[in-house]
């Protein structure tokens, strides 16, 4: 397992029937540079699923590309 520190929780995405939760973190995988963090926990924090990091450039085109075309 990887060593982690969730630095922001920034909000829940979804509840899953299995009981976890996917979140969106501002997470540190293995003391690098925190980056933006969609993935399934468990209620502890202790377990995680697969996931996609983001990093703050990333997000910040992200969210432009989402801004420019109206998504929402």
């Amino acid at each position: 397992m990887k060593k982690y520190e969730i630095y922001k929780h920034i909000g829940d995405l979804s509840y899953p029937n299995n009981g976890w939760t996917k979140e969106l973190n501002f997470i540190s995988w293995d003391d690098r540079e925190p980056v933006y963090d969609i993935r399934t926990w468990n209620t502890e924090h202790t377990k995680y699923g697969k996931g996609v990091t983001i990093t703050s450039g990333q997000m910040a085109v992200l969210k432009n590309l989402l801004n420019e075309k109206n998504v929402f």
